[in-house]
């Protein structure tokens, strides 16, 4: 099988969590941002994640997708969700500040998806249009961004770690760790003592690599 994805991406890091978690054999194939053409190709939609099936289809929708790895091999390991509400409650209420905090470093970190300047230019323009400012602007303002941020951590001081439930993930893990993942990239950041051990825990089960070593 394989895996088109986007280093970057939440939505794929879903699906990448489930490889790691079940030790599948999927071969990681990422795609240039700006490559529009090359998803139209496969599902005729321009998203991501994409999975190839072992016949050679395609499917697309991380849930979807997600759903599927973990059936694969006719032994699904994934829990229920049980906290989805709080979870969206704080996806919700962080989005502002995780964006302008993410979308400037996506483009920095030398992510193979960001491996031509066209595909910089890509994503920058659309995304700079989303948040109504630079990325230059939004990395001057990176500590207003952060305390907003903060403001969000209580709001996940409930959620169960995977310690506490024999290192089992669940439906609730591919929805938060993603964006909780992706927010190592910023430099600094400081998650709580909680939400930190949340990260570790579920980055240790899944494989899924942290951007602390090359943070901004």
């Amino acid at each position: 099988m394989k895996l088109f994805l986007f280093d970057h991406c939440p939505f794929c890091v879903r699906a990448m969590m489930l490889t790691g978690l079940k030790q599948l054999e999927v071969e990681w194939v990422y795609l240039l941002n700006h490559d529009v053409q090359s998803r139209l190709d496969k599902i005729g939609a321009n998203q991501v994640p994409i999975l190839q099936k072992p016949d050679g289809s395609y499917m697309a929708e991380s849930l979807d997708i997600v759903a599927y790895l973990d059936h694969v091999d006719g032994q699904p390991v994934l829990r229920p969700s049980t906290q989805q509400a709080a979870i969206q409650h704080y996806l919700t209420e962080s989005a502002y500040s995780s964006s302008r905090l993410l979308f400037p470093r996506d483009v920095c970190l030398g992510l193979p998806e960001f491996a031509s300047d066209a595909a910089v230019e890509w994503f920058t323009q659309r995304k700079s249009a989303i948040i109504g400012i630079s990325f230059d602007e939004a990395l001057a303002n990176t500590k207003t961004y952060l305390e907003g941020l903060y403001k969000c951590w209580p709001l996940l001081e409930d959620i169960r770690l995977p310690s506490s439930l024999d290192n089992r993930l669940s439906y609730d893990d591919v929805l938060l760790f993603p964006g909780l993942r992706n927010l190592t990239m910023v430099k600094g950041i400081e998650f709580s003592p909680h939400i930190r051990r949340y990260i570790d825990e579920v980055a240790q089960l899944t494989g899924v690599h942290l951007y602390a070593e090359v943070a901004l």
